[in-house]
């Protein structure tokens, strides 16, 4: 079944769009909530909140890429359950080495005025990495969105651990300067 069908699921209220979401990306979900959480019952607990999430946003929305809405869903949630969970227990691990990488480019927004801020500054961000080369994207996408490991980026690619990280160092840099440029305040 592809994205439209199962969209139309959703239009028609049918409760086999959830079944057809899960079948279709449920690991999707399942490796982005465990790169962030690394906790199983909370992975699951977070893909389960993203179909009750995206059945309540489906309609009025219809998503033009069904996988890129599930995926933010999953990673917002994600996130904010690692946030929640994290003010819980202090402790140093691999996400919270991830969100702190990027604490020099872009700041966290607090007030709605930011929020706004926030879509442009994501646009800037998706013109910056469309400019790059293919493999500094690639290696930010997968660190930064699915927060992927760095051995697992470095694994995945056939390269050695030292070249992900140098890359996602300038790449960094690259975005701050980008961001400045941009009159991004940071």
């Amino acid at each position: 079944m592809n994205d439209t069908a199962i969209l139309d699921l959703y239009w028609e209220r049918s409760e086999s769009a959830i079944t057809e979401t899960a079948k279709h990306y449920g690991p999707f979900c399942e490796t982005i909530a465990m790169n962030i959480l690394h906790n199983k019952e909370d992975a699951e607990e977070c893909v389960n909140d993203t179909y009750l999430r995206v059945w309540n946003a489906i309609p009025p929305q219809r998503p033009a890429v069904f996988s890129s809405f599930l995926g933010r869903i999953t990673r917002n949630l994600s996130i904010n359950r690692y946030k929640a969970r994290k003010s819980k227990k202090r402790s140093v691990d691999e996400t919270a080495v991830l969100l702190s990488e990027l604490e020099d480019c872009i700041q966290s927004s607090n007030s709605v005025e930011e929020e706004v801020e926030t879509e442009a500054v994501a646009e800037i961000i998706d013109s910056f990495l469309s400019h790059i080369e293919e493999s500094d994207m690639m290696f930010f996408v997968r660190r930064y969105w699915y927060a992927d490991p760095i051995v697992a980026i470095a694994e995945r690619f056939a390269v050695g651990e030292s070249k992900v990280k140098t890359s996602l160092h300038r790449t960094r840099n690259k975005l701050r300067d980008h961001l400045k440029k941009e009159g991004v305040k940071i």
